[in-house]
């Protein structure tokens, strides 16, 4: 039997839920509508099914994980298979996605779900939540107007440098913010090539552990980059260049 504060039962439609990306509480990252939502749902499509049960669990510890389903979207998912996902939408059923950190289909192999509802008509529902790219880009003093994610760095020299030319034609002409990441235990190798082989002038934010205890978003001129020696060593970090 519904009282008045009984949570209205969710319409099928795909939610898109963020997820944590640190240890911190997760009241202290997320409202408090996006674990009502997760409360109700009972069909999941993640990126990592431990990590989603595990962050599920840490939302809301009356959640009993062994009544979901849980679906694996990532990115060795063979894409033939993405659309027999939606078929607990489809049979009227609010479905949750969400991704290993942050929000989902955004730098995220969530976005092909989305992409195949769209296709079909199907209502969409993204959820508020912690983007690190955002929030990064938020704290770094750069271009929000234009800005542009480029992912992970070619790992091979020429097509890195390649890269790097190219980004940095982009800040002078364009005005365009560039955002990218790397492994994490190539974090001071890349700060130390950024500040080698780049333009001094060009200011470098490097953000780390982003809403976490250990959260830092430093910006300097890569001159000044060139002075330090910092350790962000196998820790989440976003990077961005700008003039």
């Amino acid at each position: 039997m519904e009282t008045p504060d009984s949570p209205k039962a969710l319409r099928p439609a795909l939610y898109l839920l963020p997820s944590t990306m640190s240890d911190a509480p997760v009241s202290d990252v997320l409202p408090a509508r996006n674990i009502e939502v997760m409360r109700q749902i009972r069909h999941f499509v993640v990126e990592n099914v431990r990590t989603a049960r595990r962050f599920l669990k840490r939302a809301d510890r009356s959640i009993c994980i062994d009544e979901l389903s849980f679906t694996e979207l990532n990115e060795h998912t063979p894409a033939s298979e993405v659309e027999a996902m939606l078929a607990p939408l489809l049979e009227g059923h609010p479905v949750g996605v969400i991704s290993e950190a942050g929000c989902p289909a955004v730098a995220d192999p969530g976005a092909d779900l989305v992409a195949a509802a769209q296709r079909r008509g199907l209502e969409v529902v993204p959820m508020v939540g912690p983007s690190s790219i955002l929030m990064a880009l938020m704290g770094s003093g750069f271009n929000g107007q234009q800005f542009a994610f480029a992912g992970y760095l070619p790992y091979e020299s020429k097509a890195r440098a390649a890269r790097l030319r190219e980004m940095t034609r982009r800040i002078a002409h364009d005005d365009q913010t560039q955002i990218f990441i790397e492994t994490p235990y190539r974090n001071n190798k890349l700060i130390a090539e950024l500040a080698s082989t780049l333009p001094g002038e060009l200011r470098l934010c490097v953000a780390c552990d982003i809403t976490g205890p250990g959260q830092t978003i430093v910006t300097r001129k890569l001159s000044e980059w060139r002075r330090v020696k910092p350790d962000y060593d196998k820790r989440p970090t976003i990077f961005l260049l700008y003039r």
